[in-house]
């Protein structure tokens, strides 16, 4: 410890400096705590994903309202879209406006984002908002945010800057620099709750978006944990990740988003397979050219064969993983094209046993196999995915720990009783916390050995997506197989673990989040699970213990959600959770700023502000005080 204490004075040239550092760290204790935007399943939605971060979830426009409590509407309105597209709406500007109307429109713009700078940045200090500032304007806007205060005495000196920048051609770029300043102050820190991927046309875009973020984790969810394993290594996972993508009609963001080749795939599937109406692709009111959905068709098809052959052969060599259920090829009767389970025949319909080899039916076609193994090299070498993933691990966690809050995509494995269920492997045993913290072991691993795959910790990744005690996952049994082929739909059905029921009770959330190291009076916050709005289903549950905030970012669950998503907000007052429109197009949203956030619910109100010494970051703050209080009072000694 004391070579550690050593280390640490070598940071401070004199004894004095340390007792500044230690008045500033204490000072930043006492500031208000920064305001917390949570999301969840993304799926894909870039342009919905985006308006949510432009506007905060309704946290700018509250601060706008703040600044300007007796403005009209109109005008509002007009202010929060110029912050949340301030290029869109400079953009818009006439082009016949005549030189002194346009100047004012500057001039006042200028000074009322100013305004909102100064009111949004009150509790940060000085240099979080100097950060917040394009480097560009850093030292202009400073001035002007200094002498804006006292605008009676400096009027002409404030006007000569204005002046000045209009006539250089810089006032857009100020004025724009000032929306994303506010933009990133009103939102101090955004904390994403798993499955970024599938279903929507973008997950790049939004990757691209979070790369940029000031301040983000993420919790994996299934959807990004399939493309991780890819990445990994796991041919399996892979193939997942091609049928699924096929299955969106989303063939492009592998070829030409993360410019992978999948040309041998699709003329191999052309090859071997017709259209048929089971797979065409759910392209949730998007359209595609009629070639490229016959080859999501087929492509489809050929990539479910494989997965199939695949998952059989992980089975067969995971006895541990207890998936023998889910060997449906090995049990087709091929003369009949029928299969027998839990006590009943059902016949197949649309199964193409052409790649099928009857005597070893999960056997890959030397064909079949060629194009697994250069997929997999070219999904390995995409540069492009290879720094989305690499960003999705440095940033992601099976589970977050976070300002009393627990965060983590699915489930807590649990029997009905409500005790932690238990994966066995390996002569060990892992629940709760245990189990979350092996499977991020295994995912890390996996991740640093992309050039093994068929190690456990590269199948574990694929017993994430689809086992029963995945925390990923969380139900008995995938049915992809019962869904493509057998039309009695009580097969289709996936039983989902008790935790999904159990998780309206207060005693269990508060047993839960004790089991991760935190207070029962902080909350579980969740995503995986569409809330059915729409059938009176609420995001708030167990008493507002457990927040359930995926209300369905993807069209496709819209029709069952009735909403377009929830997201969640934490500052210093309290906690509020915010349901979503579905999104039409920035212009639809703008005319109907007030329609978009439909609800505003409060989860918790404090009886008194939350400041940052009461925050996960006010702990390791607080650390640095008592370490740098012993270098100030040994500094001599040391």
């Amino acid at each position: 410890m004391e070579k550690y204490y050593q280390l640490l004075k070598k940071n401070f040239n004199q004894k004095e400096s340390v007792l500044t550092e230690l008045i500033n760290l204490e000072a930043i204790s006492n500031l208000p705590k920064g305001t917390e935007h949570f999301v969840s399943d993304i799926h894909g939605e870039f342009h919905s994903f985006d308006h949510v971060l432009r506007t905060g979830s309704g946290s700018i426009r509250e601060k706008v309202l703040e600044a300007f409590p007796h403005a009209e509407t109109s005008e509002i309105n007009s202010l929060c879209e110029l912050i949340y597209y301030p290029e869109l709406i400079i953009s818009q500007l006439p082009s016949d406006f005549p030189l002194e109307k346009k100047n004012n429109w500057y001039i006042s713009n200028l000074l009322t984002l100013l305004t909102i700078v100064r009111i949004s940045g009150q509790k940060y200090t000085r240099s979080k908002v100097r950060k917040s500032l394009s480097p560009q304007f850093s030292y202009i806007i400073e001035e002007l945010l200094t002498e804006t205060n006292n605008l009676e005495q400096k009027q002409a000196y404030v006007d000569a800057i204005i002046l000045k920048l209009i006539e250089l051609e810089q006032i857009d770029d100020l004025i724009i620099s000032l929306c994303y300043s506010i933009q990133r102050l009103v939102v101090d820190h955004l904390h994403v709750v798993g499955d970024i991927y599938d279903r929507g046309p973008k997950p790049d875009e939004i990757m691209n978006k979070l790369m940029t973020h000031h301040s983000v984790d993420i919790q994996w969810g299934n959807h990004d944990i399939i493309w991780l394993a890819a990445m990994a290594g796991s041919p399996l996972a892979m193939i997942n990740v091609v049928r699924i993508c096929a299955r969106y009609g989303n063939l492009d963001i592998i070829e030409d988003r993360y410019g992978i080749n999948i040309r041998p795939l699709v003329d191999f599937a052309m090859a071997h397979y017709e259209p048929l109406p089971v797979f065409a692709p759910h392209l949730d009111g998007r359209d595609l050219p009629e070639i490229a959905k016959i080859q999501a068709n087929v492509v489809q098809q050929a990539a479910a064969m494989m997965q199939f052959k695949l998952e059989e052969q992980l089975i067969e060599r995971r006895p541990e993983f207890s998936m023998t259920h889910r060997k449906m090829l090995s049990i087709i009767d091929y003369q009949t094209l029928s299969i027998q389970f839990d006590n009943q025949c059902y016949s197949l319909e649309n199964f193409n046993p052409v790649t099928i080899q009857i005597t070893n039916p999960t056997e890959l076609t030397d064909d079949e196999q060629r194009i697994i193994n250069k997929l997999l090299t070219n999904f390995q070498q995409s540069d492009k995915l290879k720094k989305h993933m690499d960003f999705l691990m440095a940033k992601g966690s099976m589970y977050l720990c976070y300002n009393g809050n627990l965060l983590f995509h699915g489930c807590i494995p649990l029997h009905s009783n409500g005790d932690l269920k238990a994966l066995h492997i390996e002569g060990l045993t892992y629940f709760g916390k245990d189990l979350l913290d092996y499977y991020e072991r295994q995912v890390r691993y996996a991740y640093q050995h992309p050039d093994v795959n068929t190690d456990l910790a590269t199948d574990l990744l694929w017993y994430l997506w689809v086992g029963e005690t995945s925390s990923l996952f969380g139900k008995m049994s995938m049915t992809t197989f019962e869904r493509y082929f057998i039309s009695d739909k009580k097969t289709h059905n996936e039983i989902k673990n008790p935790y999904y029921e159990l998780r309206n009770d207060e005693t269990i959330c508060e047993r839960l989040l004790v089991e991760f190291g935190l207070s029962p009076n902080g909350h579980i916050i969740n995503g995986h699970t569409p809330v059915k709005e729409k059938k009176g289903e609420s995001p708030i549950k167990a008493g507002g213990k457990m927040l359930v905030i995926d209300g369905g970012y993807a069209k496709g669950y819209q029709k069952t959600t009735g909403v377009a998503g929830y997201t969640l907000l934490s500052n210093s007052y309290g906690i509020q959770i915010a349901t979503h429109m579905p999104f039409s197009g920035i212009e639809q949203a703008l005319t109907n700023q007030e329609q978009q956030l439909s609800i505003r619910r409060l989860v918790e109100k404090v009886s008194e502000r939350k400041i940052v010494k009461h925050t996960t970051i006010g702990q390791k703050i607080q650390q640095e005080i008592d370490d740098l209080t012993y270098v100030y009072h040994h500094y001599e000694q040391l």
